[in-house]
């Protein structure tokens, strides 16, 4: 399985991880699945809901997360995910994140190192979940420019 983001998904979700820094950004997926693809085709932008530790946790609200997939049955699109931010940070699963994970969703993180995207990565949890397993992450190449507020 792979995961593609096109790129006006691509720039939705990192412009808005990078507005975000120094703290924690996040949001949805949707999109299809076939023939071995995820392709997103809309990314939504979500408000860290998180209290406190806004720079190393996010929190989707569970009333966020039904708008999410009540947008994505509204286009015949399935909830394909989540993405957020890791602030100076890899790109890669922390305990918390594989603590808080869930079945079948692809996790996309983006590290954002000093207000500006350095990686992106995404990450399946493992059926016995008991570690993330890399996902193909099919990113267009000026990834990083978008991320940066460039054309």
């Amino acid at each position: 399985m792979s995961l593609r983001i096109g790129a006006a998904e691509a720039r939705t979700m990192l412009a808005h991880l990078v507005r975000a820094y120094p703290e924690e950004g996040c949001g949805v997926l949707i999109g299809v699945e076939q023939d071995g693809v995820r392709e997103v085709t809309r990314a939504i932008v979500f408000e860290n809901a998180r209290e406190d530790s806004r720079h190393n946790r996010y929190l989707i609200a569970p009333e966020q997360f039904l708008a999410a997939e009540r947008a994505a049955r509204a286009a015949n699109l399935d909830v394909l995910g989540f993405y957020h931010s890791h602030p100076d940070h890899p790109a890669e699963p922390s305990a918390f994140d594989l603590e808080h994970a869930w079945p079948y969703y692809s996790y996309v993180i983006v590290s954002v190192a000093g207000g500006r995207v350095a990686d992106a990565r995404a990450w399946r949890l493992a059926s016995d979940r008991t570690r993330f397993d890399p996902e193909p992450l099919d990113l267009p190449a000026d990834a990083a420019a978008i991320g940066e507020g460039r054309p």
